[in-house]
């Protein structure tokens, strides 16, 4: 695979890291492209095929799978897979950009291991709990048990953040923005 760079972000559910996402992909000297990951399950409100995630059926990421097509995979939630297909960064690489991922801790992690001396993986975390809590509940898309389950989650994510190269602190949004615009441009100059 040809050299670019690799910007991880990576977080529990609610905590801010999309907002954060979407600002560093607006900075155009940043030269960042999204990597769309692929997932298994269903489209939420107003989602786009191969805009916000390429929509894939249970078979079709399972055949992925079988044929080696993506960088990293996680099964999140039971049959809801979502990974980075090689396809993808390779055709963000070929136009001369970095590639910025929005993705679970795990795939976040496993991108960073393959690729350690080309990636930054930066962790956002909540405030608190109850704070990841009220972000959920406010986005109004999910059922009071999927909160839960996230929330749940968020306590094992959040003992990962230790093992990032950078945790921002999403507490105060444009304090977050800025950290990131900073830590993300020194990284891509090196």
């Amino acid at each position: 695979m040809p050299e670019g760079k690799l910007i991880v972000f990576s977080a529990p559910s609610g905590s801010g890291k999309t907002t954060i996402v979407r600002h560093l992909l607006a900075i155009e000297s940043l030269n960042l492209e999204f990597s769309i990951s692929a997932t298994s399950r269903a489209k939420r409100g107003e989602e786009i095929h191969a805009k916000d995630y390429y929509f894939l059926s249970l078979e079709e990421f399972k055949n992925n799978i079988k044929n080696d097509a993506f960088l990293e995979w996680e099964e999140v939630y039971r049959d809801n897979f979502y990974g980075t297909l090689k396809s993808e960064v390779e055709r963000i690489w070929a136009k001369g950009k970095h590639v910025i991922f929005d993705i679970d801790v795990s795939g976040g992690l496993r991108i960073k291991r393959k690729f350690p001396e080309q990636t930054l993986s930066i962790f956002v975390k909540p405030p608190s709990i109850d704070e990841l809590k009220i972000r959920l509940k406010k986005r109004k898309t999910e059922s009071e048990d999927k909160i839960n389950m996230r929330v749940a989650k968020a306590s094992a994510e959040l003992a990962t953040a230790p093992l990032f190269d950078c945790i921002i602190e999403n507490d105060n949004l444009e304090h977050a923005l800025a950290e990131a615009e900073n830590t993300v441009a020194n990284f891509i100059n090196q």
